[in-house]
């Protein structure tokens, strides 16, 4: 009795839904939050973020260990001897050292500043003998003269790229929403069609069936019986065709939201947005002010500029100081290189100076300007570019925004003249050619004002994409 029970309610329970309905917002929020590309650029923005913070902690001090433990030698040696003889002398030995060391970068002049403590331990197991030598204490400097300093330009460019990257995030999920925007009006025409399809199969096999009947009536003559027919045959083709379109569509979308769910997908008309006055001059303002574009501009002239000054600073006259003052000493055992240490100073100036290079140097210097002002040009262009794009999509929107309600009204008016038309045929007061008018006429109307939706939303994703901004919240759009 009890699984007679469970079975009853089992069988009264309504079959669970297998069909899957979604909006337009629900499918962008769905593939910002888990597609592929989506996770993606949120792998990229992580990264840009690590080489951020690995780029301020070379600006930061240093601690670092260093040394060789053990360094064991056991083997024969060449010794020349004081008459010029060569002797193979047997050696044992281990010399290890170790090596503290604290060091900062000085960005402003691209030198290192260092201070150190080393000791150092000899074993000649030869001899049976073991000394220590070490300093306790160094202070130095390593400091390039009149060479390129990349501390100093990395310093310009770095937090360019950094920004850069993070508005390219946003760009990316904006990307996201504009391709699920079109993934999901392929799959909503592919539906329309499906649906018109369907009713043009119903209502051809109905009007086929009626129009039989005026045959026998005499009221239809035999060709607008076949005319008919060829309708309702074409009607069931194209239903074929569209249940096909409709499962690709379906498929593309589903791989593209990275979605597993197998039920079919049945997604609603969206609305147009409100209506909202677009300010152009507020989009360009925006776009230059958030894309990740606009930033690259003013990275790439920097760029181009440093790689001037590299070429100028690298073929003249370099130099590099190295310079260390400490104490040192050395005893058999470890405290005897901290009692009573001596000074320890070393300086050192190299210096290379092009005397004769045939104008290489110049050459080098010329090719580096040359490829500035390219950059100059490039840069200008695509700002342009930049406008234009911005200036056309703000306008594209603006026009959509219209047509979209006329194409509406089209699909209505359309509509109800075919339901006219259909009525009047059967009544036999409507020929089958005007009939098919009526329906060709309804089917474009309605395909047109899906194609009008779809362009509408496009255009809207492509605007948000290229100025990351939200006209219809009028904020800056940041995830």
């Amino acid at each position: 009795m009890k699984y007679l029970s469970v079975l009853i309610l089992l069988v009264s329970s309504p079959v669970l839904s297998q069909v899957q309905t979604m909006n337009l917002r629900e499918v962008v929020e769905t593939a910002k939050s888990q597609s592929i590309a989506s996770k993606q650029a949120a792998t990229k923005k992580k990264t840009n973020f690590w080489q951020y913070r690995t780029f301020l902690a070379d600006y930061k001090p240093q601690l670092s260990l260093n040394g060789t433990v053990p360094g064991f030698t056991r083997s024969y040696i060449e010794v020349v001897q004081p008459d010029g003889t060569v002797a193979f002398q047997n050696v044992s030995n281990n010399n290890s050292m170790l090596n503290l060391s604290l060091s900062q970068s000085i960005a402003f002049t691209g030198g290192t500043l260092f201070v150190q403590q080393q000791l150092q331990r000899f074993d000649d197991f030869a001899r049976n003998n073991t000394r220590y030598n070490g300093i306790p204490f160094a202070i130095g400097i390593d400091q390039p003269l009149f060479r390129f300093n990349p501390m100093k330009w990395a310093r310009k460019i770095q937090p360019l790229q950094y920004q850069e990257g993070n508005q390219q995030f946003i760009a990316s999920l904006e990307q996201v929403a504009l391709d699920a925007t079109g993934f999901y009006f392929e799959l909503l025409v592919a539906q329309v069609n499906l649906q018109i399809a369907e009713k043009n199969r119903s209502n051809n096999d109905t009007l086929y069936k009626i129009a039989q009947h005026k045959l026998e009536l005499g009221k239809i003559s035999q060709n607008d019986l076949l005319q008919l027919q060829m309708g309702l045959l074409t009607a069931q083709k194209d239903l074929a065709s569209a249940q096909q379109a409709t499962a690709v569509a379906s498929l593309k979308l589903k791989m593209f939201l990275s979605s597993r769910d197998e039920r079919d997908l049945e997604l609603e008309i969206p609305l147009e947005a409100a209506e909202f006055a677009i300010n152009t001059q507020i989009a360009l303002d925006e776009a230059f002010a958030n894309r990740a574009d606009a930033i690259g501009f003013q990275r790439k002239l920097l760029e181009a500029e440093r790689d001037v000054q590299f070429a100028k600073k690298e073929n003249g006259l370099n130099a590099s100081l190295n310079a260390t003052f400490g104490l040192t000493n050395q005893g058999p055992r470890p405290r005897d290189v901290y009692a009573n240490p001596q000074d320890r100073e070393f300086v050192e100036l190299q210096f290379t100076l092009p005397i004769m290079t045939w104008g290489r140097n110049k050459a080098r210097t010329e090719v580096a300007k040359a490829n500035r002002e390219f950059m100059q040009q490039a840069v200008e262009q695509d700002k342009l570019t930049f406008e234009q794009e911005i200036f056309t999509q703000v306008t594209l929107l603006q026009m959509l925004q219209k047509q979209v309600k006329l194409t509406n009204l089209a699909d209505h008016i359309a509509a109800e003249r075919y339901q006219i038309a259909k009525e009047r045929f059967i009544l036999s007061d409507l020929s089958v050619t005007d009939l098919g008018i009526a329906t060709q006429e309804k089917d474009i109307a309605r395909r047109d004002y899906i194609l009008a939706l779809r362009d509408y939303w496009q255009s809207y994703y492509s605007l948000r994409l290229l100025t990351l901004y939200d006209f219809e919240q009028n904020r800056k759009i940041g995830y």
